[in-house]
């Protein structure tokens, strides 16, 4: 493992502590797209059916329960425990569009066309774009509290630094794949215009804002 990789890793968890200790210690979900939440839980788990039968290594199954465990967690919290403070009336982003597609790409665009590994390049694709209703939400309501900003600054940081493990892993291991690359050129220009808008804004104190 190399160090972008576990750099990525770090940045993943980081976003998903500072989302989970966001709804936690102010007790709402305001601003939190449950719709992007349910996707990732989605993603985690349709992309490691195989956790316990093909074992990599005991860091990978530790990252990969904990992520598991809390999308799930964070689902919970939105559509259970905190349900009465879900700003569901602009959490309105039509995720089928999204589900559907990347579903048929799955099915049409993969590394072996068996049943595990469509179900392993489903998630790819969707993961890729499971932050659209998160972004969209954002927009809609024209604003992000500080918290949830840092929770998507880190997620995007995570993507980033995983291009750069693809380029590591290719330089030096000759290890290439098309479709992860991609996925992950996609997710990260997804979060191009709130990267500036992070820096130019968050980072100086003021409330990040964007246009309805």
């Amino acid at each position: 493992m190399n160090l972008f990789r576990f750099l990525g890793d770090l940045s993943h968890l980081l976003a998903i502590i500072l989302l989970l200790l966001k709804i936690w210690k102010s007790r709402s979900c305001a601003g939190i797209s449950g719709k992007s939440q349910v996707l990732f839980a989605v993603v985690f788990t349709a992309r490691y059916l195989d956790l316990f039968t093909n074992y990599i290594s005991l860091y990978n199954t530790c990252m990969t329960v904990v992520y598991i465990a809390c999308s799930f967690t964070t689902v919970w919290m939105i559509y259970s425990k905190f349900k009465a403070t879900y700003d569901g009336n602009h959490d309105i982003f039509r995720v089928e569009f999204l589900v559907v597609p990347t579903a048929i790409l799955a099915f049409l665009v993969n590394h072996d066309f068996t049943p595990l590994e469509i179900l392993w390049t489903f998630p790819i694709y969707l993961g890729s774009v499971a932050i659209l209703p998160q972004l969209f939400m954002v927009s809609k309501t024209g604003e992000a509290e500080t918290i949830t900003s840092h929770y998507l600054f880190a997620l995007g940081v995570y993507r980033t630094l995983y291009l750069f493990n693809w380029i590591w892993r290719y330089h030096f291991e000759g290890f290439f794949d098309l479709i992860a690359i991609v996925a992950g050129l996609v997710q990260t220009v997804l979060y191009c215009d709130f990267f500036y808008l992070y820096i130019t804004k968050v980072l100086k104190g003021k409330k990040l804002s964007l246009p309805a």
